[in-house]
């Protein structure tokens, strides 16, 4: 249906897609019409003008997570295997039009003055555009989807996102109220797997959310949500994660949880986790758990504080780093290997996960035995559940358990023994009864040492496991 002028007018006038009005008009302008064809009219004229566009069916469809148009028109979308081009292409015109029109929806503004927007679409979905000359074509329109189901831990282990035997130490960091990070790169689950963990928390906690744009939806009766808000036209009005973070520590939380770290705020953020609040957490960027301690240096740069300040924060206040990966699709190291291939250091994500000597029995962690009933994807999974130890020779984040996702065993690594005493767990944990008995046992001291370097000392308590107490 050609949309003439005296249609675009008529509904811009009455600003709502009222489906007496805009049926009117379609009769008026196109002549008679079957019941059928009228009401598939009024839905296209009302997400031309109010809606999505040509975007709207893929941003309905089950499974999508993310849907883009690049510079050259083309629509892109991710229903959990990578990006792939769906075969529409979209006029340069059209392409800045619909992008200013999803902006004017998230209630912010895009024009040459402001070439570029963050915000959250009525839906919830994620919106991020860009205008030329600061991309190159036409504009750049990104679309985060989020998901409509519940998201709890046992539906992760049904997608296979972790061992069936990690289940119970994730929960049980969680109850035991450790503060962690979780890490990966784009797309890879860190915030899904953060709000399934929160969902987790006991009823009777406060959990104050810190977000740039609304994306974390946790299934928890309390929780008081904080969002920024950039500045407006005149430049004045924003207020920054710095600031919420400060605001929600006069708030009365039982845990600070900030969506993403990714500026000053963490200064914030470790100073609340240093002054009582156990149990925070959050997201970062970062392509291993190592990264995480040279990423956290560069954030807190920005907020003025120098490395040995943030390693030392750092070690006081956070226990864990929880690393998620996503392997397969069209943009990732390794997609051309067969399902339950294994990895080489050269594929698994540009780079090798940061094991140190010492790593112990493999168990099972295919899909079908250990990795939940349901056969998920693999594209996304849980690769690291790592420590963070302050040592002599300086701060080093240590793995304690390890997988490399779907038909791979997972392995228990040097750090382990540390953290299985902080969960209350045996140190030749399995996770079931009938898995295979543990090779070897570790020795954390000298798991955790550096061959031809000073050991840490691990104080074993009266059990004789190992804790997370190290002597200087």
């Amino acid at each position: 249906m050609t949309l003439t002028p005296s249609m675009w007018q008529r509904v811009r006038e009455g600003r709502a897609p009222d489906p007496g009005l805009v049926a009117d008009v379609v009769h008026e302008e196109v002549g008679a019409l079957g019941a059928g064809r009228v009401a598939a009219s009024r839905e296209a004229l009302a997400s031309r003008v109010l809606g999505a566009g040509v975007l709207e069916p893929w941003l309905a469809r089950p499974g999508v997570t993310d849907v883009a148009v690049n510079g050259d028109g083309r629509v892109w979308v991710d229903r959990g295997h990578g990006m792939e081009w769906v075969g529409e292409v979209i006029e340069p015109d059209e392409a800045r039009a619909l992008a200013v029109r999803l902006a004017g929806l998230a209630g912010r503004r895009l024009d040459e003055a402001s070439p570029w927007v963050d915000g959250q679409l009525p839906s919830g979905a994620r919106l991020h555009a860009v205008l030329p000359p600061l991309v190159a074509g036409g504009p750049h329109i990104t679309i985060r989807v989020p998901s409509s189901e519940q998201i709890h831990l046992p539906g992760l282990l049904d997608r296979s996102m972790f061992p069936r035997a990690w289940q119970d130490v994730l929960e049980r960091i969680v109850r035991r109220r450790l503060s962690f990070v979780v890490s990966g790169g784009t797309g890879a689950g860190k915030t899904t797997l953060l709000a399934a963990l929160l969902g987790g928390v006991d009823p009777a906690e406060r959990i104050l959310v810190v977000e740039d744009v609304r994306e974390l939806h946790v299934e928890h009766p309390h929780v008081v949500r904080l969002e920024a808000r950039p500045a407006n036209v005149e430049g004045a009005g924003e207020v920054t994660l710095e600031t919420l973070v400060r605001q929600a520590l006069r708030m009365r939380p039982d845990r600070i949880v900030v969506g993403e770290v990714r500026g000053a705020e963490v200064r914030e953020l470790l100073a609340a986790l240093n002054t009582g609040h156990e149990g925070g957490c959050g997201t970062v960027h970062a392509n291993a758990p190592e990264d995480v301690i040279a990423r956290f240096e560069a954030l807190g740069a920005l907020a003025g504080l120098g490395p040995d300040g943030v390693r030392a924060q750092l070690a006081a206040a956070v226990d864990l780093v929880i690393h998620v990966a996503r392997r397969g699709g069209t943009d990732q190291p390794g997609s051309d290997l067969p399902p339950g291939a294994p990895l080489s250091d050269a594929s698994r994500g540009g780079r090798a996960l940061g094991r140190e000597q010492g790593s112990g029995a493999r168990f099972p962690g295919d899909a079908s035995s250990e990795a939940g009933d349901g056969v998920g994807t693999g594209t996304r999974h849980v690769a690291a559940i790592a420590a963070v130890f302050r040592r002599e020779t300086g701060l080093s984040i240590v793995p304690a358990l390890a997988w490399d996702g779907p038909g791979h065993a997972w392995t228990r690594e040097a750090a382990w023994p540390a953290l299985a005493a902080r969960l209350d767990l045996p140190v030749d944990y399995t996770g079931s009864a009938g898995a295979p008995a543990l090779a070897r046992t570790l020795d954390c001291r000298s798991a955790l040492g550096v061959e031809g370097g000073p050991r840490p000392a691990i104080v074993p308590d009266r059990a004789g496991a190992p804790t997370w107490a190290e002597l200087s």
